[in-house]
C-alpha cells in the first residue's frame, strides 16, 4: 500500500465516534480462573488447579460490541440471558464498557451463555460450557424483535452474531433484515455453519475459510477454489460482499463485478487469536457504517485483527493503536 492510501484509512477513524451500531445476537460471559498447577489428582490422573483469582469478559454477541465501543463506536446490543448471576455479571461487565444493555431480554427458561475456562500458568487446562442452544420461546423472541425494530431508525449500522445459541433464526432476520435494507442500513453477519440459507439479502458476511467452504459446497484448499467458494456466496445470498479471513494468510474480498482482492496480514507478532474474528467484523462494520468503501473497510479491519492478535487473551483495539498501526506500516 502507498503512503497516500495509508493515509486515507486513518481518515475514516475518526469518524468512528459519530457512528452507531446495533449488535443483534448470542451474548455470552466469558469466566477465567487463574491459577497454578503443582500436584497431579490421586483421583484421576488430571492436574490440580489451585485458583487464586478470577475474572469476566464479554463473550460472544457481548465481545463483538466492546470492540465496536473500544474502536470508538456509539453501541448497543441485543439478545437473551437467563435471570441468574452470570446475565446480571454480563449487564455489568458491558455497562462498565460502555455498551447499552437495554436490549438484552431476559428468559427465565434458560441460563445465560457462560464458559469457563480454567488457566494455569498461562495454559488453559479445561473449558466448560453452560448454555441452551434450543430456539427461543415465542413471547421472549417476540420481545426481543420489538425492541430492535424500535431501534434500527436510530442507528447507522447493525451486526449479527450468530453462534448458534438460539438467538438468530429465520423469525429474527426475517423481521430485521428487510426493514434495515429499506432504512440503507448496513448488516453485516459473522455467520454460523449450517445457517448461510438464513442471511440472504444482508450487506456483507464474514466466514472464515472452513465456513465459507462449508456454506459454497468447495473444498477450499488454495487460490482457486477460495474464488469459487466467494463467488458462489456472493451469488447464493445477494449481498454486497463477502470477506473471508484466512488466519495468517490474511484476508480476501469479494464484491460484485469486481475481482477479488487478496489482504495479506499485517501482524507482527501472533500471541493469540481468540476473538480475532469479533475484531474484524467489528472494524470492518463500524468503517462501513462511517462512510467507507468495502475494500477501505476490509485493510482497516485487517490492521485491527494485526493488532489484536499480539495480544495475550480475548483483547480489544483502540482508535489510537490503529491510526498508530497504519501510520507505522512498513517501516
Amino acid at each position: 500500500m502507498t503512503r497516500a492510501t495509508l493515509a486515507r484509512l486513518t481518515r475514516w477513524i475518526p469518524r468512528f465516534r459519530r457512528t452507531r451500531l446495533l449488535v443483534v445476537g448470542d451474548a455470552i460471559l466469558d469466566e477465567f480462573l487463574w491459577g497454578s498447577v503443582s500436584r497431579i489428582s490421586p483421583e484421576a490422573p488430571v492436574p490440580v488447579v489451585l485458583v487464586n483469582r478470577d475474572s469476566y469478559m464479554p463473550g460472544g454477541a457481548a465481545n463483538v460490541a466492546n470492540n465496536l465501543r473500544a474502536l470508538g463506536g456509539r453501541v448497543a446490543i441485543a439478545g437473551v440471558t437467563g435471570r441468574d448471576e452470570a446475565g446480571q455479571r454480563l449487564r455489568r461487565e458491558l455497562r462498565k464498557r460502555g455498551v447499552h444493555v437495554e436490549g438484552l431480554v431476559t428468559d427465565v427458561t434458560r441460563p445465560t451463555s457462560l464458559k469457563t475456562r480454567v488457566v494455569a500458568h498461562s495454559q488453559q487446562v479445561v473449558r466448560i460450557d453452560r448454555e441452551e442452544v434450543a430456539p427461543l420461546p415465542r413471547p421472549v423472541l417476540d420481545r426481543l424483535i420489538r425492541w430492535v425494530v424500535s431501534q434500527l431508525a436510530h442507528v447507522d449500522g447493525l451486526v449479527i452474531e450468530d453462534y448458534g445459541k438460539g438467538v438468530i433464526g429465520p423469525e429474527v432476520l426475517e423481521a430485521i433484515v428487510p426493514r434495515a435494507r429499506k432504512l440503507k442500513r448496513v448488516v453485516t453477519v459473522d455467520p454460523k455453519e449450517g445457517h448461510f440459507a438464513y442471511y440472504a439479502g444482508v450487506t456483507a458476511i464474514t466466514p472464515n475459510r472452513q465456513e465459507a467452504g462449508m456454506a459454497a459446497g468447495v473444498a477450499v484448499t488454495d487460490r482457486r477454489s477460495l474464488h469459487e467458494a466467494g463467488t458462489r456466496l456472493l451469488a447464493r445470498l445477494s449481498c454486497h460482499a463477502v470477506l473471508v479471513t484466512l488466519g495468517e494468510e490474511g484476508m480476501c474480498l469479494f464484491e460484485s463485478r469486481r475481482a477479488p482482492v487478496h489482504i495479506p496480514t499485517v501482524a507482527q507478532e501472533v500471541f493469540d487469536v481468540a476473538g480475532a474474528g469479533d475484531t474484524v467484523i467489528a472494524a470492518f462494520t463500524l468503517a462501513l457504517a462511517a462512510g467507507a468503501d468495502l475494500e477501505s473497510a476490509a485493510h482497516l479491519a485487517n490492521f485491527a485483527a494485526g493488532i489484536v492478535v499480539g495480544k495475550v487473551g480475548v483483547a480489544v483495539v483502540t482508535p489510537q493503536e490503529l491510526v498508530h498501526r497504519i501510520r507505522h506500516y512498513g517501516r
